[in-house]
């Protein structure tokens, strides 16, 4: 492995740009996928066995989800 290699593998920039970038393709696809269940009639208690989450967790972070909305 090269200096180049090396520097791009172990760069923090880099690296965090992936999580931020990994976090954001997450939550449009867990979105998604609510909004999908929701225009399919799945209650929040399914949706958020379905995250591993509580029922309450979920609707608190998910409710502004419009079923109706293309995302």
């Amino acid at each position: 492995m090269d200096d180049a290699d090396h520097n791009r593998d172990d760069d923090p920039d880099a690296s965090f740009a992936q999580v931020v970038a990994l976090r954001l393709m997450a939550n449009r696809l867990e979105r998604k996928a609510v909004r999908d269940a929701l225009a399919q009639g799945w209650s929040w208690a399914r949706i958020a066995q379905a995250l591993g989450v509580s029922k309450q967790a979920a609707h608190k972070r998910l409710s502004s989800i419009d079923p109706t909305t293309k995302i």
